[in-house]
């Protein structure tokens, strides 16, 4: 039987999206370690406990985590879950006056008041599509009016973008598709065939058969086989991998590029009132919890408890804002959880998502500004597209459309365990303008719902490694207020002077400190005790 010399491109092209990358020489918990004496790229956070710390008082800090949803119900979270003392669970009364109903442990404003949920949604860019697609499609720039002519060029660009990705997505789709079918045929197929469970290289090697179908099945498992031995244990590991690719472009396709599709209509909301903004339901966990629930717990797992893993931040409690679902966010969505996170008393907000258009900006930079005069740090992923977001466009942002700049915005992009060039991460965004620091974002390890633990990476993992160390800083010393935190932050990092680094998305050598306006990497050790030069700690 003749090999598919396609079979092992696309499998390694589907692992190495969606396999994790942390060896099994580096500990599960490596962000929390230091340098000097872990040999690892970590904060330094386990060291500053144990120097700093100990026995110094805090306060507790309300961090609100705008996400998909957080399982409150975790081992390792449940005790330091945001509970709003002026609700009553369960009795359907806005008890609290603040507009959102049994709103106990925060928000969904991607839910419906009949209880259902988003989950996936559209891309920014299908909705800018479809909007502009009303007013231009079939229409020449002849045609168009002088005034909209701007416009019609803008759709035309977008129109091109749409089609092209929408294509791409389609093609891998149906490739993988076509080949999680055909291989999941053909291993059911030879287990019916040698009348056992388990495929192995002797016993699929030794079948003999005239039938093609039982032939087609024996070369296509052996060529699998013989491509993947040695970094897959399993066929069945290769097999779960390759379905979670198949799915990822099925969401893709099926949601992301659908014009036909409006996640809106679960939602009840009025989507040509900008300024609503009271909608949704109090089910902050909502149907896919996997990514807020990690981002909650790098912040704030219970630590020393004995159970699980160890949070950065030890006196929290984390506030969950459903606002991003498997798709992109809206701009109205993530302006109302800002909103929501501020006025209930969050004194840092985590936001691990973005897009790369935003239609109603302005309705962001309201709230920003709005959590800018109220002292709320804004801690930001910068994306994971390995661009440089100084030039390529990344939303939400911390400059307005004036032209001004948020003072409590923070921007972070990711860093890996390992030193020297492989110091940040491969996918990750960077800017010397637009990204303040970096922090670890490869191979972390943290909750995930159903008191399980798994290891993500993404700047999505970066951003709550800051704002955990953010947290901690303003729990030991409550008077900074967000610029201070901010400062802190960017000068108390671990600089590397010259040091080269692989250039995100390239093979290019650049300096590591041309990848960020502060040059370094946010340390918890280093930050505290600059803190402690600027202010005290609480008063016992």
């Amino acid at each position: 039987m003749k090999k598919v010399k396609l079979l092992p491109m696309l499998l390694v092209l589907a692992m190495s999206s969606f396999a994790q990358t942390r060896p099994a020489s580096v500990p599960t918990n490596w962000f929390l370690l230091d340098p000097a004496t872990d040999s690892v790229q970590g904060m330094s956070v386990e060291k500053a406990y144990a120097e700093l710390l100990k026995g110094k008082k805090s306060v507790p800090v309300i961090v609100a985590v705008i996400d998909s949803g957080v399982d409150i119900n975790h081992e390792d979270l449940k005790e330091v879950i945001w509970i709003n003392p002026k609700e009553i669970p369960g009795n359907g009364v806005d008890d609290d006056a603040n507009g959102y109903p049994d709103d106990v442990h925060g928000w969904n404003f991607i839910g419906g008041k009949d209880g259902r949920n988003v989950n996936e949604d559209t891309y920014e860019l299908t909705r800018e599509y479809i909007r502009l697609s009303q007013q231009f499609s079939g229409k020449t720039e002849s045609a168009v009016a002088k005034k909209d002519r701007e416009a019609f060029q803008d759709f035309k660009k977008i129109e091109t973008k749409f089609e092209k990705l929408r294509e791409k997505n389609t093609e891998k789709y149906n490739t993988f598709k076509n080949l999680y079918i055909n291989l999941q045929y053909s291993i059911d197929t030879l287990k019916a065939f040698l009348k056992t469970d388990t495929l192995t290289r002797d016993n699929v090697s030794g079948v003999q058969s005239a039938n093609p179908t039982i032939l087609f099945s024996k070369g296509l498992i052996t060529n699998l086989l013989d491509n993947l031995e040695n970094e897959y244990t399993s066929i069945g590991q290769v097999m779960a991998e390759l379905k979670e690719a198949y799915d990822y472009y099925r969401v893709i396709v099926e949601y992301g590029y659908n014009t036909e599709f409006n996640s809106r209509e679960i939602v009840g909301d009025n989507p040509n009132n900008p300024t609503e903004r009271h909608y949704g339901n109090p089910d902050v966990t909502g149907p896919d919890a996997m990514h807020g629930t990690h981002v909650a717990g790098i912040i704030a797992a219970k630590r020393n408890n004995n159970v699980g893993i160890n949070g950065i931040a030890d006196n929290v409690r984390i506030m969950p804002i459903r606002a991003v679902p498997n798709g992109d966010e809206r701009d109205k969505d993530v302006a109302n959880a800002i909103y929501y996170a501020v006025d209930n008393g969050a004194q840092i907000i985590n936001m691990s998502f973005g897009k790369s258009f935003s239609p109603q900006k302005e309705l962001v930079d309201k709230a920003v500004q709005y959590a800018e005069r109220k002292g709320v740090l804004l801690v930001h992923a910068a994306g994971n597209d390995g661009e440089d977001i100084d030039a390529e466009k990344n939303f939400p942002t911390r400059f307005y459309l004036n032209g001004k700049e948020a003072s409590n915005w923070i921007e972070v992009g990711a860093s890996s365990w390992g030193s020297g060039e492989n110091l940040v991460a491969a996918f990750s965004n960077y800017g010397k303008k637009s990204v303040d620091l970096f922090s670890p974002g490869v191979g972390i390890y943290s909750t995930v719902p159903g008191s399980k633990y798994e290891d993500a990476q993404g700047t999505s993992m970066a951003a709550p490694a800051v704002a955990g160390v953010a947290a901690v800083l303003k729990s030991y010393f409550p008077q900074l207020n967000a610029a201070e935190l901010k400062l802190i932050l960017r000068t108390s990092g671990r600089f590397f002077g010259d040091l080269e680094v692989t250039k995100p998305g390239t093979n290019q050598r650049i300096a590591f400190e041309r990848l960020s306006a502060s040059g370094g990497i946010v340390n918890l050790y280093n930050a505290i005790e600059a803190a402690a030069r600027q202010t005290t700690t609480v008063k016992d």
